[in-house]
This record gives structure tokens, sequence and C-alpha cells, in this order.
């Protein structure tokens, strides 16, 4: 958990994805990630080095009409002290039996998005924290590349201004690895997905190609990632790397701030005649 809470500190940093007074519903499936946040972020607190409440929160799908068993992360939950609530829904039946979606994960996801939302603001919370990791926005990234023909990932960080409530993701730099790591360390236990399609999607033969990558050209992860940083796509460059569109301000085309300050500084000598020896 060390190295999660490491994570998670540098992400909240990169991103200012805490303040001191939040209440942060935290979106629970079950699942290693979601619940490893949830530690991570009680955890993170211990450190008083902000002041914020949390309140777990799962949507039960209830796919074949039949009510999951989430007793072990309710217990879990009060454990911790963290106030916990399951939310009922129809999700399961709506996607599957009414919609007979083929791609069912898209909508399903929608209404997941928009039910955490609305019952985030019914308990009081103005962030919203998903345990989205680092390979998850690698794979994102790639799949809107490949599949959409577009560049693009979800935001670390994102405001909903039609509900006026925050999105954050705490684990944006933590490899998948390290969650799984940190699963079994603290024996978190999972609440196994009874998803009809679980194991079965686009993103599965996503994570299938990026495995493959990594075998032949070691680093491959690393270099996407490193890219949608110095791009700044979706904002994901953070602190450390900026961009402006703006043809007026050529000097942020998404580069470190460190290599701007030492920009700044050698054009700073030139124009006094330091270098004129040099020449052109």
């Amino acid at each position: 958990m060390q190295k999660i809470l490491g994570y998670l500190r540098r992400a909240v940093q990169e991103f200012d994805l805490i303040q001191d007074g939040d209440r942060i519903a935290v979106g629970i499936s079950g699942g290693k990630d979601s619940l490893v946040l949830l530690t991570a972020l009680r955890e993170f607190q211990r450190f008083q080095l902000v002041n914020y409440t949390l309140v777990g929160i799962t949507l039960d799908p209830q796919f074949n009409g039949i009510a999951a068993d989430y007793s072990p992360v309710s217990q879990y939950c009060e454990a911790m002290g963290i106030e916990y609530h399951v939310i009922p829904t129809h999700i399961g039946e709506i996607v599957f039996k009414l919609r007979e979606e083929k791609h069912p994960c898209s909508l399903c996801a929608k209404m997941r998005r928009g039910a955490l939302h609305d019952h985030a603001k019914e308990f009081g919370c103005n962030k919203l924290a998903l345990g989205h990791h680092n390979d998850d926005a690698i794979e994102t990234f790639l799949m809107n590349l490949f599949i959409e023909g577009r560049i693009g990932c979800y935001a670390p960080k994102s405001y909903l201004s039609r509900k006026d409530l925050t999105l954050i993701r705490p684990l944006s730099f933590a490899p998948e690895r390290d969650v799984i790591h940190a699963a079994k360390s603290c024996n978190i236990q999972v609440v196994k997905s009874k998803c009809p399609v679980d194991g079965h999607t686009s993103r599965e033969m996503m994570k299938q190609f990026i495995r493959e990558q990594e075998k032949t050209n070691s680093g491959f992860k690393t270099r996407v990632f490193g890219a949608m940083r110095r791009g700044n796509v979706d904002g994901w460059g953070g602190k450390t790397y900026y961009r402006s569109l703006s043809m007026d301000n050529p000097e942020t085309n998404g580069k470190p701030e460190r290599f701007h300050m030492l920009e700044r500084e050698i054009a700073r000598r030139i124009k006094e005649g330091q270098y004129a020896d040099l020449g052109d």
C-alpha cells in the first residue's frame, strides 16, 4: 500500500484533486481497483495533509435480476469507519433484456455514471472518486485512437457544471500490477462481477494488445503515457506539462515547466549580450 499512497499523493498534488473540506464519494464496484482506492484514501487521511471525509457508494446492476452480495464491502467500510451505501438499480435488466445491446459496455457505463453522480449529490458530496488506474488511462487512449480515430482520454480531474460535481481519479499514476499487489497484501476481499460479458470486451482485447507490445517493445506503456503527458491530452499534463493552442504563446508547446525556465533564462542572457561570442 505504500507504493499506492505514493502514486495517490503525486496525483493529488499534480492535478489538485483534493482540498480541505471536501466530502468525497467513492464509487465502489466491489473490484480490486475501487477497494484499493478506498483504502488508500482512508490511509491518506491519516497523514492529515488535507482534511476531507469519505462516503462509499455501490450501484448494484442486479444482473439477471439478482441482487449481489456486497456484505464483505459493507463490513470492510464499517471496520474503517466509512459511511457506505448500496443502491439497487435495474441497469442490468435495461442493458441486457430490454435493450438487448450487442455492445452493452457503453450504455451500462453511461447509466452507472449518471446514477453515481445523482447519488453522490444526494449524500452531500462535492467530489466523486473513481478507481481508474494508469493502465486504464493508456488503454482508453489507445482504444479512442484505434477504434474511434481520435486522440483523447478521460481526464484525471473534471468538473460537471450541471451537477456541480468534480470527478477525480486519484490512482491515475498507479500501474495495475501495483494495485493487484496492494489488494493482495491488504487481504482485500473483492466481490466478483456477475456481468455476462465480463472478460470478453474490447478493453480486454486492448489489454492483450498492450501485453504483446510490452513483450516485443519493452517500455511501450511508459512511452504512450509519456506522450499523453507531454501532449497534455485532456489535462494529463498536469502541473508538470502544459500546452497552449494559441499561436501567440508558442512557448507552452507541451514542454516541462523546467524547460521553459531554462529557455527563458538563456533568452535573457542572449538579449543582454552574454553569449555574443558564440555567434548565431
